[in-house]
């Protein structure tokens, strides 16, 4: 039993002194750490919204992303608007109506300046009038000076032009 007591004590002691340097070393570690370290101040120079970097440029090149899709798709849907109305108004049935709108108001307006620069002694008409879309063609001549007078009384108003010695006008 003597022996084992000696060899307890021996291992204890040897124990005792590998703790004491394990600890000291971690104490010595520990205090060199913290003696290096050093506070983090604070600056206006904050990364995060300094020019060029950080995350405000982040935030900011993402909006501005996200805007110039959003413009280029309403760009997009515009311009495919736009050609589908071109497509409606460019069918062959459209181009056949406005040809003969076209004709039927080039021929109204034939026989309009037929009548009022008609050349007769008693029996033409000093006026008429025409009725187009809503608006109010009149034409009055005087028969002693050639004078014309033309009245448009559309929607949003009238408008007179009158030809001064509409006789003059011999081709």
């Amino acid at each position: 039993m003597g022996r084992c007591k000696y060899f307890y004590t021996f291992v204890l002691n040897t124990w005792r002194e590998t703790m004491r340097s394990v600890l000291l070393f971690l104490f010595v570690a520990l205090t060199a750490i913290g003696a290096t370290a050093s506070e983090i101040p604070w600056t206006f120079k904050s990364p995060a919204f300094h020019y060029g970097n950080g995350y405000s440029s982040h935030v900011l090149s993402v909006e501005q992303l996200q805007f110039n899709r959003k413009k280029e798709l309403e760009d997009q849907r515009k311009s495919e608007l736009a050609r589908l109305e071109r497509e409606l108004e460019n069918t062959t049935l459209n181009k056949f109506i406005k040809n003969v709108e076209s004709r039927i108001y080039a021929t109204l307006s034939k026989q309009m300046v037929d009548a009022m620069f008609a050349e007769c002694s008693t029996s033409c008409a000093t006026t008429g009038t025409a009725e187009i879309e809503g608006s109010e063609i009149t034409w009055t001549k005087d028969s002693t000076t050639g004078e014309i007078t033309l009245t448009v009384i559309s929607d949003d108003g009238t408008t007179t032009i009158t030809i001064p010695g509409a006789g003059e006008f011999n081709f």
